[in-house]
């Protein structure tokens, strides 16, 4: 089993990406002038444990084993020879510090009562999104997707797998999760108890090239995928992120427009034709608009936070019905 990692800081970060054929995809050979003028970090060894953030909190065995992959945290950056990185280095403690404040606050609560394993990995930088060009997303991100597939194949090759499975990621995570459930067999997709993911998109062509995302329909269903983006109205989504084609309310899980209370002062309501949730009652403040590209209007950083008590309520919820409808046939 992969050793535990010590370290545990919570906070957050985001950003959005688009969708890719497949985590094995072939990387994109740089030009001449990317090979001069940008670098590329070394590649994460996932049997290093410095590479991971894990969290054993599953007490009884009873709980499942949740791969979570975190956001987007570090801007372009240069080396000592003042070439441009446009991918958080995993080697650099600083950077591994950063993607830990997120994944710290999202172990606090998806962590009790089960196995949380999270790889650090070479995420695309923030500048990449905020160019909004999809050649430019596309060719860098296919690297950080081979990261996560090599992490969660290294994850998946080590875990029991009689135990139920859980994906979840966060924006460009979010992405990851969803390209991760075309990268997984049928016998790793039947382990899957819920997929989850959080301020990122699911697209009509996703949904006709891997028949395993399955959109939920409620709270109970298991092998689905829960997909949510927050908005204060529709005419804020950011279509780069946001432009789903399923969705669900993470706090009553409804797939119609019945409004549901959070919190006592929060209306959460899904659009059910743009498949993203509108919220009142609620600013969203404590974020600020980044670069003009996100948390203006729409309130991308909150995703994983403020649904936070539902989230964990659900992977138990859906965790029991998985090893409900997975007992040992008793002759």
């Amino acid at each position: 089993m992969i050793k535990t990692n010590s370290l545990l800081i919570p906070l957050l970060f985001i950003v959005g990406l688009v969708s890719f054929d497949s985590c094995a995809a072939k990387v994109h050979r740089s030009s001449r002038k990317d090979v001069q003028t940008t670098f590329v970090p070394q590649a994460p060894d996932y049997s290093d444990s410095s590479m991971w953030y894990n969290v054993d909190g599953d007490v009884e065995g009873t709980g499942a084993d949740v791969f979570y992959v975190v956001s987007t945290w570090e801007e372009d950056w240069q080396d000592a020879e003042g070439r441009t990185s446009h991918y958080a280095d995993v080697w650099n403690p600083a950077h591994r510090e950063n993607m830990a404040m997120e994944i710290g606050k999202v172990a606090a609560y998806m962590s009790p009562g089960n196995r949380f394993y999270a790889p650090y990995y070479r995420h695309i930088t923030l500048d990449g999104w905020a160019t909004l060009n999809e050649d430019t997303i596309h060719r860098r991100a296919r690297r950080s997707m081979d990261d996560i597939c090599e992490a969660f194949d290294y994850f998946q090759a080590r875990r029991d797998t009689s135990r139920p499975l859980i994906i979840a990621g966060f924006s460009q995570g979010g992405m990851a999760a969803v390209e991760l459930l075309k990268h997984i067999d049928d016998d790793t997709y039947r382990q899957l108890a819920a997929a989850y993911v959080l301020g990122y998109k699911v697209t009509p062509e996703d949904t006709l090239r891997c028949r395993r995302i399955k959109a939920a329909q409620g709270e109970t269903d298991i092998g689905v995928t829960i997909c949510y983006n927050t908005v204060k109205d529709v005419k804020y989504i950011q279509p780069i992120i946001a432009a789903s084609c399923i969705g669900i309310n993470p706090v009553n899980w409804h797939i119609d427009d019945t409004p549901a209370t959070l919190h006592d002062t929060i209306t959460v309501t899904l659009s059910p034709e743009r498949h993203v949730l509108v919220v009142t009652g609620y600013s969203g403040s404590e974020y600020a608009p980044y670069k003009g590209f996100i948390n203006v209007g729409d309130i991308h950083s909150c995703e994983p936070w403020l649904y936070s008590d539902c989230l964990k309520r659900n992977i138990r919820v859906r965790t029991l019905e998985w090893r409900k409808a997975n007992e040992p046939v008793v002759p």
